[in-house]
This record gives C-alpha cells, structure tokens and sequence, in this order.
C-alpha cells in the first residue's frame, strides 16, 4: 500500500459540497476555538516577544497577524498565527494521536487563503484535508513518537500545514504527493525534550510547522519534488514513520476508513489552559470546590490517581523557577490553581500569578500517583480521580472518566463561544459577536481578509 499517494489523493478530492454536515460544522468549532486561543495567548509575555521579533523583521503586507495589529508575509503571518494558537495550550487535540492540528493547519490555511483572497468554502476543504494529514500521520505513531522524543504537533503537523496550503494553491495529485514529500524533508524535530524542561520555545512548534507546510507547498508548486513515500518510507529506511519511532508504525491508520469516517470529529476541545493529561484533575477539583466549600487553609493533602501517561508527562511537580511552560505540564501546579482561583485561564499563567508563593506551597500537597485500574481504562478514558483530605479528617473524592470537551461529552458552539468571550478579555462585546457570526457562517464569505481583520 502506498500510504502517502493514498492519502494525497484523498486531500485532492475533497470538496465543500461533498462534505458531511457534522464535518463542515466541526471544521467551523475548530475555527471558532483557535480565535479564542489567539486571545489567549496574546496574554503571555513570551507571545508578546515573539510578535515584536517576526514584526521587526518587516515583509511584505499579504497575510494577517491575528490580535497584533499588522500584515506581513504568508509564512511569517503563520508563524505568528501558530504560536498564538498553541502557547495558552487550550487548543484542540486528537485524543488518538497525542497532537495539535490545530496549531499547524489552520495559521497555514488562513495565510494562504487570505494572500489568495479566497473563499470560507475553498477554506473548510483546506482545514479538513489538513486535519486528516496531520491527524492520521499522527495516528499511526501514537504514543511511541513523543515517546521516542518528538511532538507530533510540530512533525505530523507539518505534513497537514502543507496539506491544507496545496489544496488552497489548487495542486493536483502530483503535486499535493511532492508538498507531503517536500513537508518531511522541511519540517522542524519538535523535541519532546524542551517541552519537558518547561523551556518556552515549545510554544512556536505549530508556528514553525504551519511556516514550513506553506514553504513545502510553494515548492512543490514550483516543480520541487520530495519522496512520494515520504510517510512510509521505503526499502532505504528513511521514510518519517522510519526514523522518528522506536517501534514498528501502524500505517494502516493512514488511510484506514479514509472518506468514510473523518478524524476531525474525534477532536476534542478544552476548558482549560493547560495539557489534555490534567484536564480531568482540573475538572474533578473544581467540581469538588464547588459542591463542598471548604477553605484551601482546610486542606492538608491531595492525592491525584491517573493513568501512566499521565503520571509521566505531567505528575511533576512546579518549581519556584518555573514557567508558565512547567505550569501547564504538572498536574500540582493545575490542581493548586484550580483550589485557589476556581478556574484555569490565561490569568493563571502570568508571571505574577505563578510565582506566588500560596499557590506554590499549596502545589506542593499534591501527590501524584499511577492507578492500575485507570491505566487499563486508557486510552479509551483519560481518567483521574482526585481524593482531598483537610485537617480535621474530612475525606473529599471525585472521579471525571471523561473530561469536559471530548466528543462524547463535547463543548458546543456556545460553551467555545463563551471561551471565546472570556480569552478575549476587555475587547469590544460587539465585535466579539461579529467574529463568532462571521466564523460560524464563514462558508458564505466570498474572501476571508475583512474577518481575519477584525480579530
């Protein structure tokens, strides 16, 4: 089977108007949810940082820079617009493959459809061709690529990021096989390491991925060719799904039900700002605050049962030194929080607020532990159960087996509507709603540039 023709021959099929309705109204959640998470993001320093340093470098005024008040070129207006999409890690994710499409496909989509002045329809076909390039590729490593030291958010999202841009350039098959071959010779390493360090340059991975899809899309419009077996290699060994695992691929996933079922309804959504792996401890403390009302000064200990990803990934505890980074991969630092503010949103990310000491100290009772039984519920569940002891020997638990915004118990158009209202902060109500409008009837836009203007 050739994975990789298969599936770019699929992308270069898609059409609006063949599209299930589920698919098209998702593809629009999608689109809704990452403007909030613009917002959001535009709250950190660190995206701050990195909007000045891509503004400095100056271009030519084709593609927006979404919150931050000026154009720039396609890739660069990417860059930004990917970062701003990943940083306050609410984005949505692929509960079976461990990524991020989001933070890829759709700064990739936006640059290239607003340079080329085209339509919301043209856009939706982009946004689920990359969705499925990103998500399948991703699926078919999960968990064994993180595992083996990379993210898929920046690695598999490449090849949806030039998905989505060769489908707005109009490439044919051909062409579309040589923006996946060219997307895997271009495309960043993503190093599970500097997100596990807490290091702050994490926060460009579907930035850089969302670049360089464009750039492999460009190129492959240009005559540049790349491997048409570029997902699953060939007897030379160096196909990705070769040289990025250390264990034997499912490429199956590929192309597996490939038209028939649509990876982009599998996609979750989050109500908090921080990894997946914490969200059902996030959730189980809030729902615990808000049924008992005892005082944080009550508590004397925490104890967190999850499942042995989670445990790995995010059961470190925060240090004093840490980063808003370090913040939302450690399960102490969400479940302290969540105790002492009652929600987790970009306010609880800001320097200040993660170096207080209450909340540090606080972090520190919590202990985190591998549940057997949790574990063989995973992946099928991502649960955790959290038990809270105060000091005169009451005993609190609650367990979430499926956090809030899974599919199975999803977030609708107006909980992400309302994510939306609460990231964007102090602006405007009125044009808040004209985002949502314009976003949720996107498919009638003849251009997208006035939308992406007013965000």
């Amino acid at each position: 089977m050739e994975y990789t023709r298969e599936l770019a021959k699929f992308c270069t099929g898609i059409s609006y108007n063949a599209l299930p309705e589920e698919v098209v109204h998702k593809a629009k959640l999608c689109l809704l949810d990452y403007a909030a998470n613009v917002y959001g993001s535009l709250e950190l320093d660190a995206v701050r940082a990195v909007t000045e340093c891509v503004r400095a470098m100056g271009g030519p005024p084709d593609a927006t820079a979404l919150g931050c008040g000026f154009k720039t070129g396609l890739q660069n207006a990417a860059f930004v617009n990917g970062t701003t999409a990943e940083a306050i890690e609410a984005q949505d994710g692929l509960r079976f493959g461990g990524n991020h499409a989001v933070s890829a496909v759709i700064p990739a989509a936006l640059a290239v459809a607003e340079g080329r002045d085209l339509d919301g329809q043209r856009l939706i076909e982009a946004v689920v061709a990359g969705y499925e390039t990103a998500n399948r590729t991703a699926a078919a490593m999960h968990p064994f690529h993180t595992l083996s030291g990379f993210l898929p958010t920046g690695t598999c999202g490449t090849f949806g990021a030039a998905a989505a841009a060769a489908r707005l350039m109009g490439l044919d098959k051909d062409g579309m096989l040589n923006a996946l071959g060219n997307a895997g010779y271009l495309l960043p390493l993503s190093m599970a390491e500097q997100l596990m360090g807490g290091y702050t340059i994490k926060i460009v991975q579907g930035g850089q991925a969302a670049s360089a899809g464009i750039m492999a899309a460009e190129l492959a419009s240009r005559g540049i060719s790349g491997s048409p077996v570029v997902l699953e290699g060939s007897a030379l060994k160096g196909g990705f799904t070769q040289i990025t695992l250390r264990a034997d691929p499912k490429c199956e996933r590929i192309t597996d039900g490939l038209g028939e079922r649509y990876s982009i309804m599998d996609v979750y959504f989050k109500p908090y700002t921080a990894c997946r792996h914490t969200h059902g401890a996030a959730q189980a403390v809030i729902e615990l605050m808000g049924a008992h009302h005892f005082k944080p000064a009550a508590i004397r200990a925490i104890t967190v049962f999850t499942y042995g990803v989670a445990a790995l990934a995010v059961g470190k505890g925060f240090a004093e030194s840490g980063t808003f980074v370090s913040a939302q991969f450690s399960i102490p630092f969400v479940v302290a929080a969540c105790i002492l503010d009652g929600e987790l949103g970009a306010k609880q990310l800001t320097e200040r607020r993660i170096a207080d000491p209450a909340l540090i100290t606080l972090s520190n009772k919590v202990t985190v532990v591998s549940d057997d039984e949790l574990n063989k519920a995973y992946p099928d569940k991502t649960a955790s159960r959290v038990e809270i002891v105060t000091h005169d020997g009451q005993r609190y638990v609650r367990q979430i087996d499926i956090p809030k915004g899974d599919p199975r118990d999803p977030m609708e158009q107006d909980d992400i509507a309302a994510k939306l209202r609460l990231f964007a902060g102090g602006r405007d109500a009125a044009k808040i709603d004209g985002i949502i409008e314009g976003i949720m009837n996107i498919e009638k836009a003849k251009g997208i540039g006035l939308l992406l203007g007013s965000i």
